[in-house]
């Protein structure tokens, strides 16, 4: 059994056991009751990247399935905080436990710390997890095409929007660009194989072509990704993992991404913060030589 396989399989048996302990009608009451009685500013992601000109997500993530613990005492209630301050134009935050060392805690600790968009970022499976999401706090979802059938995906859209909830579609080759609709926020190209979770960037750009040409397809108007901006009414390209130079996010905004998920880059030093923002100081200085 491959990794995720045998994630998505834990995840099946972890949500159930989620709905034994707190029902998903009482998750609906509570998700009734604050977008009635209190509804939180919703932060869109996707307005969030397209504005920024580095078009950072950056993530926090205590461990990986391949790498073990990158650092095991993370804590959200600093971290976050410090990504903000050095210029991430949005915060994934992991809430797998057993996989990743993460939780929705995570997300309720950062929020209130924090100004810009939440992803939360998990193996969404079922409703249950999104209401949980709006609860936490988050204002975007991860669907991973590799773990929901397309109707799933179609669904699980749905739901998430009307929760208030942006999507950020991945997938990981071009046999999943049919996952690809008009209704999702952004796509995202992820350069790890979930199967085996080694990572290649080149990824990302051997997809972008039929990638925008999927995207302009699904809204039947010529492909616009080309251009410097995203238009409202288009998906907006994320890069996901392997992310380790500036230079690279320099060449992916030429293939026409404009956001740019990085954990481990970060999460591996001991200021992940000061790394971010030493990171985006050398986005700026190539681009200002590539202008010269």
């Amino acid at each position: 059994m491959d990794i995720l396989s045998e994630i998505t399989d834990h995840k099946r048996i972890e949500v159930e056991l989620q709905k034994q302990a707190v029902s998903p009608e009482q998750l609906r009451e509570q998700v009734r009751d604050l977008m009635e009685n209190s509804p939180a500013p919703r932060r869109s992601m996707k307005r969030a990247l397209a504005s920024s000109p580095a078009g950072i997500i950056a993530e926090f993530k205590r461990r990986s399935p391949s790498k073990g613990w990158i650092y095991e005492t993370a804590k959200a209630d600093e971290i976050p905080a410090a990504y903000e301050a050095a210029g991430a134009s949005a915060i994934s935050i992991l809430t797998d436990a057993k996989f990743f060392g993460g939780s929705l805690r995570d997300i309720r600790m950062a929020r209130p710390l924090v100004d810009i968009p939440i992803l939360r970022k998990d193996f969404i499976i079922d409703e249950y997890q999104l209401l949980q999401a709006r609860i936490a706090g988050a204002d975007a979802v991860l669907l991973i095409a590799a773990c929901l059938t397309q109707e799933e995906c179609a669904d699980l859209t749905a739901r998430a929007h009307a929760l208030g909830l942006e999507v950020l579609l991945e997938i990981h080759s071009p046999r999943e660009l049919a996952y690809i609709s008009k209704d999702v926020d952004m796509v995202g190209v992820n350069n790890r194989n979930l199967g085996t979770f080694v990572t290649d960037v080149e990824n990302s750009f051997r997809i972008a072509g039929q990638l925008r040409q999927t995207i302009a397809d699904a809204r039947n108007i010529p492909d616009a990704q080309d251009s410097s901006d995203t238009p409202r009414n288009l998906p907006l390209l994320v890069s996901e993992s392997g992310i380790s130079h500036p230079e690279t996010i320099c060449r992916l905004r030429t293939a026409g991404f404009r956001g740019f998920l990085i954990g481990e880059t970060f999460m591996k030093t001991p200021q992940p913060g000061d790394a971010l923002k030493g990171f985006i100081q050398g986005i700026e200085e190539t681009e200002a030589q590539k202008s010269l």
